[in-house]
């Protein structure tokens, strides 16, 4: 089966468990809940900083998906940057609360992240503690947008669908975080 045929598969797959889910099928809820639990869960410790947060944060998410999942249509988004939208809206709802972000040491690396660009090498070469003190100093807005490019994979417009922003606008943050990050590393 060719690289296009496996996606088109996954993605009727995913479309089916969606509908299913929306019906009220509890199989497809769980699975829905198991394909995208880890990466929710990554996203919100690595934006709120510590895990007890995270853990209600994520078990919020997936309430409010439970909730909502009635009213989701498929559009020019796919349904996990749907969900990430949520997980989202609930971190942003988390600091306007609390004004304050409290960081462990250690945050969990989503799985199957991989590297597929010379700034994502880059960033893994430079050595991870290191690179999490340098993004602390971008804008929360940058951060964001660095977590979903790079971390999750997310392409400009489902970055976009997911902070509320145009394409264009993740693009702008992009670049300026990028070179922000640029301008902080050591010349060699």
């Amino acid at each position: 089966m060719s690289p296009s045929a496996v996606a088109r598969s996954s993605t009727e797959d995913l479309r089916r468990l969606v509908e299913l889910a929306q019906q009220g099928d509890r199989e497809a809820l769980e699975a829905l809940y198991l394909l995208h639990f880890d990466r929710i869960y990554s996203y919100l410790h690595m934006s709120v900083g510590n895990r007890h947060d995270a853990e209600d944060l994520t078990t919020q998410t997936f309430l409010k998906m439970l909730e909502s999942i009635g009213r989701f249509r498929w559009r020019s988004a796919p349904f996990s940057a749907w969900l990430f939208r949520i997980a989202h809206n609930l971190a942003m709802d988390h600091f306007r609360a609390n004004r304050r972000w409290q960081p462990e040491e250690e945050v969990p690396e989503p799985e199957g992240s991989q590297e597929s660009s010379a700034e994502e090498a880059a960033l893994h070469s430079m050595g991870r503690r290191s690179m999490l003190e340098l993004i602390e100093s971008l804008s929360l807005e940058q951060q964001q947008v660095l977590m979903l490019k790079f971390l999750f994979n997310f392409s400009n417009g489902d970055a976009g669908t997911v902070l509320g922003k145009s394409e264009g606008a993740v693009k702008s943050l992009q670049h300026r975080a990028l070179a922000s990050l640029q301008k902080q590393l050591p010349e060699d």
